[in-house]
């Protein structure tokens, strides 16, 4: 279970760092043209930034605070912030395009982290 869950975070955490890097750093206009992220088109642009910016301390911390043993209940916490965060993804991804391919992704990756949210609170926690 244990390694089941490292591995979930170490997904998640890639998934986020690649998502946040595009999020912070590409063009806003650039990610309205690629498939997903027609959203954009209708944000502004530090809204986009900021969510890139969550993504990337996601990204941290679904991984560092155990790989450090520094406040390793962050690991959970987090994971159950991407979960509201996937909430959000879903929300916008069906009233800009209906339910398709992004939404079962996002779904997915919502699932992955309630995972590790009953995971790590739960059988496997750090401080059990």
């Amino acid at each position: 279970m244990n390694l089941a869950l490292w591995i979930v975070a170490g997904l998640l955490a890639a998934v986020a760092l690649v998502g946040g890097i595009s999020k912070a750093f590409v063009p806003k206009e650039k990610l309205a043209g690629t498939p997903g992220g027609e959203w954009t088109e209708h944000a502004s642009v530090g809204f986009v930034r900021t969510l890139g910016v969550l993504e990337l301390l996601a990204a941290a911390g679904l991984i560092l605070p155990a790989v450090v043993d520094i406040a390793p209940v962050l690991v959970p916490v987090t994971a159950a912030c991407w979960v509201a965060l996937m909430v959000g993804a879903m929300l916008t991804h069906v009233r800009h395009g209906g339910l398709n391919k992004f939404v079962a992704l996002n779904l997915t990756y919502l699932a992955l982290a309630a995972f590790i949210v009953w995971g790590r609170f739960g059988p496997q926690s750090f401080t059990s």
